[in-house]
């Protein structure tokens, strides 16, 4: 008994050994032990012996046999050891998903902050754009776009209020611009300014709700509105239910009192129009026409109004801010390695100019004389390669800025002025494009291609001497600026109409004893009518023809017809067409552009 507790009391304390394994082990250290100290345990112990304690006491003096270390908890043959490479880092993404510290995504940290909860005002707005665009888009397209557009816009402004953000300038420039553009499907019939009336109307409200100032921010705030779709949707939900939640004696009103009004208005409404045939047509073409038949198809408008609505609110309650991407600029080359190509670009510019100064200041007599081509030969070759010539020089243009010298002064000096001199050579270029163009519509006459190039072209120099104004007032301004010169551009092409100038010229052609190609202007839209009217007969009836048959078998409703497909209706009723029959075949064969070509040439019908 005594051994055994002797034995206990002067148990040896661990080795140095034993305890670096448990401080690698825990991570900590154990508490020293001081075994000589006067005053510890053992001293204590010894104190408190039976007379047989010097032999315990020489037991515990003599050094106690050595203990196996213990091993460290990787360690081992049954546990493999990690590699270093294998090891998480400590700000691994896994691991900080794991621990629920996801990484927020681009929008969460461009978006100012989260939007209140959806207001009634954006509610009803919202409600209301989806019904019109049911009821109203359906049957084409006309005034009911801005019919349209004006709730939404509504309802951004509610939501844009909620938030406490104010209407800034450009905001309400970006705005009224685009609504001014849903002015031309109003105006005009023809497809094609129509679409970029539309698409550009789109590109101007995304500005207006996101407020973009950059380049890259007015490129990506053009279409900054798709990625708000999905979030204003659920923004949209939530406060739906909630305030489902919150009121439903009120929603319960609400409902009850808008079936007995529409109960209300069918009834007395068909009295009334049975009463007077005057008022049945007055109802008849005010209220939209909504088929069984085409269900699926307005119920997907629902939707579509429905969710570009919240979307369009969800952003300007909570905006993207487009210009929080920043692109580095491109490291500073020193002046010789920048203005060495960009001369000889100009020194290449100016020889080309050199030799158009005979086509810009010339006719078709110098023409002949120092190219040895007949003009409508001339006519043919050199406008596409001048229109890219000048677009690539826009990219030049960027690239320079993008790796331009940037020590001082002098530098900014040369920039200014090797861009400057390329930017003029190039509107000469522009010139001369233009001019080669005008003398392509005087051979041939006017299409949709060639208007339509030699709009983007003008376009092209408009952009060009607003890069030489920002090299003389500053570049600050210079991306909204030019976003803004397309918009004109753009509403200036729908309003004066390309179709009715189309028109105008082949009639002013045919005045001038010139052929002109019936085919082709019988392909032209509604707007072309004023113009093809004032044809003597039979062409006027041949070129009308397919106008007038497309006008006869779909007639739209007020709000799906656009002005110039009401005043084509009125004008083929004072003067109807009349019935030629192959005599239209034979007037198309043998006219138009197709004369001054040899048979092998490729003949382009635009």
């Amino acid at each position: 008994m005594s051994d055994q507790s002797s034995d206990a009391s002067s148990r040896p304390e661990k080795p140095e050994e034993s305890r670096d394994a448990a401080k690698s082990t825990s991570g900590t250290a154990p508490e020293p032990v001081n075994e000589a100290a006067p005053g510890g345990p053992g001293r204590a112990k010894a104190a408190g012996a039976k007379p047989d304690a010097g032999k315990q006491l020489a037991r515990a003096s003599t050094p106690p046999a050595s203990t196996p270390p213990v091993p460290p908890q990787n360690a081992g043959p049954d546990v493999p050891k990690v590699p270093a490479y294998l090891q998480a880092p400590p700000g691994d993404v896994w691991q900080r998903q794991r621990q629920g510290q996801q990484q927020p995504g681009v929008l969460s940290r461009l978006r100012t902050a989260s939007p209140p909860a959806i207001g009634p005002g954006t509610l009803w707005s919202v409600l209301a754009t989806a019904l019109l665009s049911a009821l109203l888009l359906g049957d084409g397209l006309g005034p009911n776009l801005l019919i349209v557009a004006l709730p939404a816009a509504l309802g951004a402004f509610f939501a844009a209020r909620s938030a406490r953000r104010g209407l800034r300038p450009w905001t309400a420039v970006w705005a009224v611009g685009g609504l001014t553009l849903l002015v031309v499907p109003a105006l005009r019939e023809a497809g094609w300014p129509v679409f970029l009336a539309v698409v550009s109307a789109l590109a101007l409200g995304s500005l207006a709700l996101h407020g973009s100032r950059s380049w890259l921010g007015v490129l990506l705030g053009s279409v900054g509105l798709f990625p708000s779709v999905a979030a204003g949707v659920r923004w949209g939900w939530h406060g739906v239910r909630a305030r489902a939640d919150d009121s439903r004696g009120r929603v319960r009103t609400i409902v009850r009192s808008t079936a007995v009004a529409v109960v209300l208005l069918v009834v007395f409404g068909a009295l009334f129009a049975s009463a007077d045939a005057a008022f049945a047509d007055l109802l008849g073409s005010l209220t939209p026409d909504a088929s069984v038949g085409d269900s699926p198809w307005r119920a997907f408008l629902f939707v579509l109004g429905l969710v570009g609505a919240l979307a369009t609110a969800y952003s300007a309650a909570a905006p993207v801010r487009w210009d929080g991407i920043t692109v580095r600029p491109g490291k500073a080359r020193n002046r010789a390695e920048w203005a060495l190509p960009l001369i000889v670009l100009n020194l290449l510019f100016a020889a080309f100019i050199t030799l158009q100064l005979v086509v810009l200041l010339g006719g078709y007599d110098k023409v002949l004389e120092e190219t040895g081509l007949t003009p409508a030969a001339y006519a043919r070759q050199g406008f596409w390669q001048l229109l890219w010539a000048t677009v690539l020089t826009l990219i030049v243009i960027a690239l320079a800025l993008r790796w331009a010298p940037r020590g001082g002064p002098r530098d900014r000096a040369l920039v200014r002025g090797v861009l400057g001199a390329l930017c003029v050579l190039t509107l000469v270029v522009v010139a001369s494009a233009l001019r080669r163009m005008d003398l392509y519509v005087d051979a041939f006459g006017l299409t949709r291609l060639r208007i339509s190039v030699a709009a983007v072209e003008l376009w092209l120099g408009v952009v060009l001497v607003m890069i030489l104004a920002a090299g003389v007032f500053g570049a600050k301004l210079l991306p909204r600026a030019i976003a803004v010169s397309a918009a004109v551009g753009v509403l200036a092409f729908g309003l004066v109409s390309p179709d009715g100038l189309i028109a105008e010229q082949s009639v002013q052609r045919h005045g001038r004893d010139k052929p002109i190609d019936i085919d082709y202007i019988a392909g032209l839209s509604a707007d072309a009518v004023p113009a093809l009217n004032t044809l003597p007969e039979p062409l006027r009836s041949c070129a009308l023809e397919n106008i007038d048959r497309d006008l006869t078998v779909t007639e739209a409703p007020w709000y799906a017809s656009s002005w110039g497909e009401v005043r084509a209706r009125d004008i083929l009723e004072k003067h109807p067409v009349q019935n030629n029959g192959t005599e239209c075949y034979r007037l198309g064969e043998g006219t138009g552009e197709r004369e001054g070509y040899e048979e092998d040439d490729s003949y382009d019908p635009y």
